[in-house]
């Protein structure tokens, strides 16, 4: 196979300068890149995917549906007074867990859509995830993800940082046409990072002289084209001193991969770096054995879950109304309880939408009953409200992406309003 020499100059690029153990030659065309001017503030999409499937009935409970009890005794949950359950006067209640996000309800920044998820069937974490992710439910080989082409679609200037994911490799959802960056730490992806645990010298030292031998090969042109975008977004941070900075008074991130990533995110935003779109994810939603109900497995996922977004959303400051953070988790959990304390995979879920534009302070969509007959295949929570109608409406309303079939390729559903 024929290494692309375009791609290994950027991958390259990327991976050993980040470690701090890059050939001169890269730090000093980092280092000579044009100091990145001031820029407008942008509105900014964070998206949080829940992999695992969230059980969406134990997040977001109809309380005044007897039918939920009845069909898991062990898992169920109460709203009466001096219950377990936040009841949000609205018909439903929020998981204990969930209690730093009261406020927020109550201030009308946090909406909820609930029955929403996708029209394709599968009960297929990586089907449904690589369908969700790409926009295209039931279709394989779609090339490129639904954030990228939003990205696309905004048109505004490209900037270094203008789609980012605290991941260890690109998202499905940035695949595409569009830069992206994937990064865990923009301490180590900066110039000044520390070298990589258990890489011995020697190999170091090989992998620079043959990165040298490459550039020795190719053009100026070619390095400038295939590597730019790495280079200004190092010589970026490398100004920007990122690890020096601070969360602000009373954002209390717990330790946890999420929280650090939406710390992180908070100060590419504080900054004006010119992003656009950050990605994080939460693992730990798989809940078939002793998902627990106060305590236990869900409950471990979802206080961190909450704790990270309030952190999040008070280290933002006067940033927060240029801000607006979704989540997502590829499909539900059944309605009834199995033999292991747990439930297993269903069809429809909820997700949560924060903003100061949001109309929030309500549960947006079509929740129906739970008896069986009303179940999607007798046991899931049916789905209705596509996926789309809600990320179609929120790349419109937030990142100004007009109704555009590039966007959700074959979907022509209405997009579900959820903005003030």
């Amino acid at each position: 196979m024929t290494l692309d020499r375009r791609l290994f100059l950027k991958a390259g690029g990327i991976a050993l300068v980040s470690l701090g153990a890059g050939p001169d030659f890269l730090r000093r065309v980092a280092r000579a890149a044009p100091a990145p001017a001031p820029m407008a503030r942008r509105r900014v999409l964070v998206t949080l995917f829940q992999r695992g499937a969230m059980d969406g009935l134990m997040a977001v409970a109809p309380v005044s549906d007897p039918e939920l009890a009845r069909s898991r005794p062990r898992l169920a949950m109460s709203a009466a007074r001096g219950g377990e359950l936040l009841d949000l006067g609205v018909g439903f209640a929020l998981h204990p867990a969930f209690e730093p996000w009261t406020e927020l309800w109550r201030d009308g920044r946090l909406a909820i859509v609930h029955a929403v998820g996708s029209p394709d069937p599968t009960r297929s974490h990586f089907d449904a995830q690589d369908y969700m992710e790409s926009g295209t439910p039931g279709r394989k080989g779609t090339p490129d993800g639904w954030l990228n082409r939003a990205v696309g679609l905004a048109g505004h200037d490209a900037t270094p940082f203008r789609a980012v994911a605290m991941t260890p490799a690109l998202p499905r959802s940035l695949y595409g046409d569009e830069p992206a960056v994937a990064v865990t730490r923009l301490e180590d992806f900066a110039l000044g990072g520390r070298r990589l645990r258990g890489v011995r010298g020697g190999a170091v030292a090989e992998a620079e002289q043959d990165l040298e031998a490459l550039y020795r090969q190719t053009s100026e042109g070619l390095l400038h084209s295939a590597g730019s975008d790495t280079f200004e977004a190092m010589a970026t941070l490398e100004r920007l001193s990122l690890g020096r900075s601070r969360p602000a008074a009373g954002a209390d991130y717990p330790r946890s991969p999420l929280a650090e990533g939406l710390r992180q995110i908070a100060q590419l935003i504080k900054a004006d770096v010119g992003l656009e779109v950050a990605f994080v994810e939460s693992g730990g939603w798989d809940t078939h054995v002793a998902q627990g109900t106060g305590q236990g497995s869900f409950a471990r996922s979802a206080r961190d879950l909450a704790r990270s977004v309030a952190a999040f959303w008070t280290d933002l400051g006067s940033h927060r109304d240029e801000v607006v953070l979704m989540t997502m988790t590829e499909f539900g959990r059944t309605v009834a309880e199995n033999g292991t304390g747990g439930t297993d995979h269903g069809h429809g879920s909820c997700l949560f939408v924060l903003g100061n534009g949001v109309d929030g302070g309500k549960v947006h969509g079509r929740f129906p009953k739970l008896g069986k007959s009303e179940l999607y295949q007798g046991r899931d929570l049916p789905v209705t409200t596509d996926f789309r109608a809600v990320f179609s409406e929120v790349a419109a309303a937030h990142l100004g992406v007009a109704a555009d079939h590039r966007l959700f390729p074959g979907y022509a559903g209405e997009r579900l309003r959820l903005f003030a």
